[in-house]
Protein backbone atom coordinates (compact mmCIF):
# COMPACT_ATOMS: atom_id res chain seq x y z
CA UNK A 1 0.00 0.00 0.00
CA UNK A 2 1.40 3.34 -1.16
CA UNK A 3 0.54 6.32 1.62
CA UNK A 4 1.26 10.24 1.13
CA UNK A 5 1.48 12.21 3.62
CA UNK A 6 1.29 15.86 2.15
CA UNK A 7 1.89 18.96 3.82
CA UNK A 8 1.42 22.34 2.85
CA UNK A 9 2.81 24.08 5.63
CA UNK A 10 5.10 26.92 4.63
CA UNK A 11 7.25 25.82 7.94
CA UNK A 12 8.93 21.91 6.98
CA UNK A 13 9.22 20.20 9.75
CA UNK A 14 6.75 21.49 12.41
CA UNK A 15 3.81 20.92 14.14
CA UNK A 16 1.48 19.99 11.39
CA UNK A 17 3.79 17.46 10.40
CA UNK A 18 4.01 16.33 13.72
CA UNK A 19 -0.16 15.97 13.69
CA UNK A 20 -0.43 14.46 9.87
CA UNK A 21 2.68 11.78 10.75
CA UNK A 22 0.80 10.81 13.92
CA UNK A 23 -2.50 10.76 12.63
CA UNK A 24 -1.02 7.85 9.47
CA UNK A 25 0.33 5.88 12.28
CA UNK A 26 -2.10 5.52 14.11
CA UNK A 27 -4.53 4.75 11.20
CA UNK A 28 -2.09 2.15 9.74
CA UNK A 29 -2.12 0.33 13.27
CA UNK A 30 -5.71 0.56 13.11
CA UNK A 31 -6.34 -0.89 9.73
CA UNK A 32 -3.68 -3.79 10.79
CA UNK A 33 -2.82 -3.56 7.31
CA UNK A 34 -0.71 -7.32 6.78
CA UNK A 35 0.87 -5.88 3.66
CA UNK A 36 3.63 -3.88 3.06
CA UNK A 37 3.24 -0.16 3.45
CA UNK A 38 5.40 2.50 2.01
CA UNK A 39 4.62 6.45 3.75
CA UNK A 40 6.40 9.26 2.21
CA UNK A 41 6.26 12.24 3.46
CA UNK A 42 6.41 15.49 1.09
CA UNK A 43 6.92 18.58 2.35
CA UNK A 44 5.44 21.46 0.41
CA UNK A 45 7.94 24.10 1.63
CA UNK A 46 10.80 22.13 0.10
CA UNK A 47 9.41 22.76 -3.58
CA UNK A 48 7.78 26.06 -3.04
CA UNK A 49 9.63 28.42 -4.66
CA UNK A 50 9.03 26.37 -8.05
CA UNK A 51 5.36 25.58 -7.67
CA UNK A 52 4.39 27.33 -10.52
CA UNK A 53 7.33 25.81 -12.98
CA UNK A 54 4.94 23.40 -14.47
CA UNK A 55 7.54 21.63 -16.24
CA UNK A 56 9.46 20.79 -13.13
CA UNK A 57 10.43 17.09 -13.08
CA UNK A 58 10.62 16.25 -9.52
CA UNK A 59 7.43 18.36 -8.80
CA UNK A 60 5.82 16.22 -11.72
CA UNK A 61 7.31 12.90 -10.12
CA UNK A 62 5.78 14.35 -6.29
CA UNK A 63 2.56 14.76 -8.36
CA UNK A 64 2.42 11.53 -9.69
CA UNK A 65 3.18 9.44 -6.69
CA UNK A 66 0.67 11.31 -5.06
CA UNK A 67 -1.87 10.65 -7.78
CA UNK A 68 -0.69 7.00 -7.50
CA UNK A 69 -1.57 6.82 -4.00
CA UNK A 70 -3.68 4.81 -2.00
CA UNK A 71 -4.20 6.37 0.74
CA UNK A 72 -3.54 10.45 1.11
CA UNK A 73 -2.83 12.22 3.98
CA UNK A 74 -3.36 16.01 3.22
CA UNK A 75 -2.86 18.21 6.06
CA UNK A 76 -1.99 21.95 6.47
CA UNK A 77 -2.62 24.60 9.32
CA UNK A 78 -5.63 26.80 8.90
CA UNK A 79 -4.71 30.18 7.30
CA UNK A 80 -7.45 32.68 7.43
CA UNK A 81 -10.19 30.70 8.13
CA UNK A 82 -8.92 27.72 5.32
CA UNK A 83 -5.74 26.17 3.86
CA UNK A 84 -2.70 27.82 2.09
CA UNK A 85 -1.91 29.21 -0.78
CA UNK A 86 1.16 26.41 -0.93
CA UNK A 87 -1.37 24.11 -0.45
CA UNK A 88 -3.53 25.35 -3.28
CA UNK A 89 -0.93 25.76 -5.56
CA UNK A 90 0.32 22.21 -5.13
CA UNK A 91 -3.12 20.59 -6.21
CA UNK A 92 -3.90 23.31 -8.86
CA UNK A 93 -1.50 20.88 -10.59
CA UNK A 94 -3.79 17.83 -10.77
CA UNK A 95 -7.46 18.19 -13.33
CA UNK A 96 -10.41 17.86 -11.95
CA UNK A 97 -10.35 14.32 -11.61
CA UNK A 98 -6.55 13.80 -11.28
CA UNK A 99 -6.35 12.07 -7.94
CA UNK A 100 -9.23 9.72 -9.06
CA UNK A 101 -8.63 6.39 -7.01
CA UNK A 102 -6.98 7.83 -4.30
CA UNK A 103 -8.80 7.92 -0.91
CA UNK A 104 -8.05 10.84 0.98
CA UNK A 105 -7.88 12.34 4.59
CA UNK A 106 -7.94 15.67 5.08
CA UNK A 107 -5.59 17.01 8.36
CA UNK A 108 -5.73 20.82 9.64
CA UNK A 109 -4.11 22.46 12.52
CA UNK A 110 -5.47 25.50 13.95
CA UNK A 111 -4.84 27.87 17.27
CA UNK A 112 -8.92 27.63 18.05
CA UNK A 113 -12.00 25.41 17.53
CA UNK A 114 -13.44 29.02 16.12
CA UNK A 115 -12.07 27.13 12.42
CA UNK A 116 -13.14 23.86 13.10
CA UNK A 117 -15.02 23.54 10.02
CA UNK A 118 -12.26 24.66 7.65
CA UNK A 119 -11.18 20.61 7.29
CA UNK A 120 -14.85 20.17 6.49
CA UNK A 121 -16.02 23.26 4.27
CA UNK A 122 -12.59 23.71 2.51
CA UNK A 123 -10.20 21.48 2.39
CA UNK A 124 -12.90 18.75 1.63
CA UNK A 125 -14.71 19.99 -1.32
CA UNK A 126 -11.29 20.38 -2.68
CA UNK A 127 -10.27 16.84 -2.67
CA UNK A 128 -13.18 15.69 -3.66
CA UNK A 129 -13.53 18.00 -6.98
CA UNK A 130 -9.83 16.58 -7.59
CA UNK A 131 -11.71 12.86 -7.44
CA UNK A 132 -10.62 11.71 -4.59
CA UNK A 133 -13.07 9.59 -2.54
CA UNK A 134 -13.29 11.63 1.41
CA UNK A 135 -15.16 8.65 2.63
CA UNK A 136 -14.53 9.71 6.72
CA UNK A 137 -14.81 13.52 8.50
CA UNK A 138 -11.35 15.42 8.65
CA UNK A 139 -9.43 15.64 11.37
CA UNK A 140 -8.77 19.33 13.23
CA UNK A 141 -6.90 19.50 16.19
CA UNK A 142 -6.17 22.89 18.06
CA UNK A 143 -2.93 23.56 19.47
CA UNK A 144 -3.77 23.68 22.57
CA UNK A 145 -4.38 19.88 22.16
CA UNK A 146 -0.69 19.07 21.25
CA UNK A 147 0.04 18.09 24.37
CA UNK A 148 -2.46 15.49 24.31
CA UNK A 149 -1.81 14.21 20.62
CA UNK A 150 -2.01 10.64 20.93
CA UNK A 151 -5.02 10.68 22.87
CA UNK A 152 -7.11 12.63 20.37
CA UNK A 153 -5.84 11.06 17.54
CA UNK A 154 -7.00 7.44 18.64
CA UNK A 155 -10.08 8.80 19.38
CA UNK A 156 -10.90 10.09 15.96
CA UNK A 157 -9.18 7.22 14.25
CA UNK A 158 -11.08 4.59 16.38
CA UNK A 159 -14.05 6.41 15.21
CA UNK A 160 -13.09 7.33 11.94
CA UNK A 161 -11.19 4.63 10.75
CA UNK A 162 -13.57 1.62 9.89
CA UNK A 163 -14.57 4.29 7.03
CA UNK A 164 -11.61 4.69 6.11
CA UNK A 165 -10.75 0.36 6.52
CA UNK A 166 -14.11 -0.14 4.08
CA UNK A 167 -12.77 2.35 1.43
CA UNK A 168 -9.31 1.02 1.06
CA UNK A 169 -10.52 -2.70 1.32
CA UNK A 170 -10.47 -4.40 -2.78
Amino acid sequence: MQVSIVIGNPKAGGRTTRVAQTVCECLIQFLELEIDVQADTIELAEVAGRLFEWEDEELSKLSEKVASSDLVVIACPVYKASYTGLLKAFLDRYNTGGMSGTVSLPVMLGASPTHALAVENHLRPLLVELGSSVPSRGFYLVESQLEELDQVVSKFVNIQGPALRKALSP
